[in-house]
């Protein structure tokens, strides 16, 4: 017997595009923005909104790779391509106005996990995620992935919402300051210096969004942003002006180029292959996650409960990572700081392909870039994961096993910072709690098949 609303939430339409608009020109015609309940301008100011959320990695990205011992100019301009491609691949192809870049746990994984824990070159660790794209890739175009979202049970694919809003807010509040990690005997964390300039701005931000959005002011979100960006400028000494153009470089003086310089062969060894499964995994749950998740908030989820264009976006999606460990960069995922887009009214592929266009030219105006202090886009991920707790009303309380799984996915997200080991402890709690309860047969073998999975993987050290 089927797992209650399992299919319906988890499926993916992997065939036809959704209907075209009849009017408008087209651009409209074919992102299918007026069909969508938006405009060309709501699109492309969401897309700004998105740029802006998650241009913090054309720096976070090279810092962390950086000390890794790769070229952190090379790694900036192969986040910038990487973010571009995806972007506008998933813009474009699958027309959801979801973002890729190279994602942050994935970076910090190849960083410290591959090249200083495991002593990898660079070369080897760039072999690593080429490997991991292109079994991400069969397993996206085979339709694992679709059948992993098909058994993905109504509680869990709820909680897993939201997990990631609640880690959200965890990241952004311990970006500026606001929540920090306790230093002594206690909780694992407190708050921070309140009357910090940063958390103040934080703080003022997110209700200055939330009254915004109360007023329906178009472009709410992205004002705030510009505006506190202006106000660091002016009161803020760590922002500082330092030019607006400046020529990429894809390698520096005495480096060679990062560009194809991945050793496959090196990443096929013994050692190297279970770190190659261990991005898979990590990736296949927490990408697969994200996008459901903006899917569902941008409203492309069809009557059936079917991400529209789904298996163009997961192909998208891992393809990214292929064309990252090409260019000498990290390996590639949907952003969930696509939900800031979402939230501004992105319902289409024009805010995706918006964000490409973007990260395009950042390569050329990097000083500019660094103007956005991380207090200007905190409140809008604050934001964002405030919306997303709204999934909690639905969650089947009259299902019990059900919705407490979902609630401890969600917990769990936040509490070890990994979305894949939330969704492990929900699988997990899933099917022991049916078996207990004597309610097995609500069970499906997709799902028994996913918690085993999920369970060895923990259990066999390979976890992320």
């Amino acid at each position: 017997m089927m797992e209650p609303h399992a299919q319906p939430l988890g499926g993916i339409d992997i065939q036809n595009d959704a209907p075209a608009s009849q009017s408008g020109g087209l651009i409209d015609r074919y992102f299918q923005i007026s069909a969508r309940g938006s405009t060309q301008r709501r699109e492309v100011i969401a897309g700004v909104t998105t740029f802006l959320a998650m241009v913090y990695s054309v720096f976070v990205v090279p810092e962390m790779l950086g000390k890794a011992g790769f070229d952190t100019r090379a790694v900036f301009v192969a986040v910038c391509l990487t973010t571009a491609f995806g972007s506008l691949l998933m813009g474009i192809w699958a027309r959801l106005p979801i973002a890729i870049g190279c994602a942050i746990s994935l970076t910090a994984f190849t960083a410290f996990g591959l090249v200083l824990g495991k002593g990898l070159s660079p070369a080897v660790a760039l072999g690593a995620v080429f490997l991991m794209g292109v079994t991400f890739t069969a397993v996206s175009v085979t339709g694992v992935r679709s059948w992993i979202l098909r058994n993905l049970p109504a509680g869990v694919a709820h909680g897993t919402g939201i997990g990631i809003g609640l880690f959200l807010l965890l990241i952004a509040s311990n970006d500026v300051g606001l929540i920090v990690k306790n230093p002594g005997a206690g909780m694992p964390v407190s708050l921070g210096h309140i009357t910090a300039f940063p958390v103040l701005m934080s703080i003022f931000g997110l209700a200055a969004i939330i009254g915004l959005e109360r007023r329906r002011v178009p472009g709410g979100i992205l004002l705030v942003v510009v505006g506190l960006s202006a106000l660091g400028l002016v009161f803020d000494p760590a922002v500082r002006f330092t030019g607006v153009f400046a020529l990429p470089s894809l390698s520096a003086p005495g480096h060679a180029s990062l560009i194809g310089a991945m050793d496959i062969r090196g990443a096929l060894s013994l050692a190297v292959l279970p770190s190659v499964f261990a991005l898979v995994m990590t990736a296949v749950f927490d990408a697969t996650g994200t996008i459901r998740a903006v899917a569902g908030q941008a409203g492309q989820i069809d009557e059936k409960g079917r991400i529209v264009n789904g298996g163009r976006a997961l192909t998208a999606d891992s393809v990214s990572s292929i064309v990252a460990a090409c260019l000498g960069g990290a390996p590639a995922a949907a952003y969930i700081e696509s939900t800031v887009g979402v939230a501004a009214g992105a319902k289409s592929g024009l805010a995706a392909a918006t964000v490409g266009v973007m990260f395009l030219l950042v390569m050329f105006f990097s000083p500019l870039a660094g103007l956005v202090p991380s207090y200007a886009t905190a409140p809008a991920l604050m934001y964002v994961g405030l919306l997303m707790l709204a999934s909690v009303s639905k969650l089947h309380m009259d299902d019990l096993v059900d919705a407490m799984s979902g609630l401890v996915c969600a917990v769990f997200i936040v509490l070890s910072a990994n979305i894949v080991t939330g969704i492990m402890l929900g699988f997990c709690t899933l099917v022991i709690g049916r078996v207990v309860s004597g309610e097995y047969k609500k069970l499906n073998v997709g799902t028994v098949a996913i918690a085993a999975v999920l369970a060895a993987f923990y259990l066999g050290g390979w976890a992320i």
